[in-house]
């Protein structure tokens, strides 16, 4: 897993948000479809009207965001996913 800045905007009303979001992701695309995710639970917003400007992988230390400080703390790898098999 790394840890990945994603920059786009999204219609919230009359005005269009700009956002700015870290997150922990195997890879660009998985980082994309997890802002999205959460964009539209927390705000009502359809995947299409989400527009990613910019998707880069960070180094995890240049990051404030408490769910990718927590994921890579001492150095430590995150937890493997565990799967409806286990």
């Amino acid at each position: 897993m790394k840890a990945y800045r994603v920059v786009g905007e999204f219609p919230n009303g009359k005005v269009t948000q700009q956002f700015l979001q870290d997150v922990v992701a195997s890879d660009a695309d998985d980082a994309q479809h997890r802002v999205e995710s959460t964009l539209g639970s927390r705000h009502r917003v359809s995947r299409r009207a989400i527009k990613i400007n910019s998707v880069e992988q960070i180094n995890p230390a240049d990051s404030k965001e408490a769910k990718v400080i927590s994921a890579f703390r001492d150095g430590a790898a995150p937890a493997p996913v565990a799967t409806e098999e286990e």
